[in-house]
C-alpha cells in the first residue's frame, strides 16, 4: 500500500479547508486509500467533524482541527498538534482558501492582504512547519491547490489570481530545495468544478463557461481528489515541481 511507510505505519495526511468541497473530497479519497487524515476547518466545525467521521468509516484514524491558516503561529501549532496526536505528518495538502472578488481599482488593501495571507501565506507557513518532520523521515508529499486562473488570469480576482499563481511559484521553489531529501512538492490546478457555486449559475452563464471547456462538462471534486491521490502516492515519487491541470482541456499551452 502506498499509504504505509517502511515500518508498516499508516501515513498521515493533513488536508486544509476540508470541511466541504474539494477539500472534503480529497480527505475522503485519502482515507479510502488508507491514510490517517487530519481534517482542517476555520469556521465549519460540524461539517468538518462529519468528514472525519466519514473518514473513520474507511478504517483509518481521523480527527477535525481548527486553525486560522492566515496566522503563522496558528499554522505551526496545527502541525505540532497533528504530529503529536498522530505520531507523524507525512502529507500536507494546502487547499484552504478564500475569495474577496472585485475589480482591481475597487479592491481594498484589506481584501488583497486577506486573500494573500490565507491562500499563499498559509501554504508557506504550513509547508515550513511540516517540512521539518518530513526531512527527518526522508519522505514527504506536499500538494498545493492552485487554479487555472493562476495560469490564465481572471477578471475581478487580482488577489486570488496572484495567490494561485504564487502557489505555483512556491511549489517550484520548495521542490528544488527539498527533492534530494525524499520530499516532493507539486500543485494541482483545477478548472471549473461542480460545486454549490456552479450549480447556482444562470443557465446562460453556465452554457458560456461550458462552451470554453473541450470536455463539455464541469469536473467533479472526486476527479481533483484523484489527481492529489496520485501525487501523494509512491507511484509519483519522480514527479516533482509540477502543476497538474485538471480542467477538461480548458487551458492548454
Amino acid at each position: 500500500m502506498t499509504a504505509t511507510n517502511d515500518q508498516n505505519r499508516r501515513r498521515v495526511a493533513l488536508v486544509t479547508g476540508s470541511s466541504r468541497g474539494l477539500g472534503r473530497a480529497i480527505a475522503l479519497r485519502l482515507a479510502a486509500d488508507g491514510f490517517d487524515v487530519a481534517v482542517h476547518y476555520v469556521a465549519s466545525a460540524a461539517p468538518a467533524k462529519a468528514v472525519a467521521e466519514a473518514a473513520r468509516a474507511a478504517g483509518v484514524r481521523a480527527q477535525a482541527y481548527h486553525a486560522d491558516v492566515a496566522d503563522a503561529a496558528a499554522c505551526q501549532s496545527l502541525v505540532k498538534t497533528v504530529t503529536g496526536e498522530f505520531g507523524a505528518l507525512d502529507v500536507l495538502v494546502n487547499n484552504a482558501g478564500i475569495t474577496r472578488d472585485t475589480l482591481a481599482l475597487r479592491m481594498k488593501a484589506d481584501d488583497w492582504d486577506a486573500v494573500l495571507a490565507t491562500n499563499l501565506g498559509g501554504a508557506f507557513h504550513l509547508a515550513k512547519a511540516a517540512l521539518r518532520g518530513m526531512l527527518r523521515s526522508e519522505w514527504g508529499r506536499i500538494v498545493n491547490l492552485s487554479s487555472v486562473v493562476g495560469l490564465m488570469g481572471n477578471v475581478g480576482q487580482a488577489n486570488y489570481v496572484s495567490a494561485k499563481a504564487g502557489l505555483i511559484g512556491l511549489t517550484k521553489a520548495l521542490a528544488r530545495e527539498y527533492a534530494g531529501k525524499g520530499v516532493t512538492v507539486n500543485a494541482v490546478a483545477p478548472g471549473f468544478i461542480e460545486s454549490d457555486m456552479t450549480a447556482g449559475l444562470p443557465e446562460a452563464l453556465k452554457a458560456a463557461y461550458l462552451g470554453q471547456i473541450p470536455a463539455g462538462r464541469f469536473g467533479r471534486p472526486e476527479e481533483v481528489a484523484a489527481a492529489v491521490a496520485y501525487l501523494v502516492s509512491d507511484d509519483a515519487a519522480y514527479v516533482n515541481g509540477q502543476t497538474l491541470v485538471v480542467d477538461g482541456g480548458l487551458v492548454m499551452p
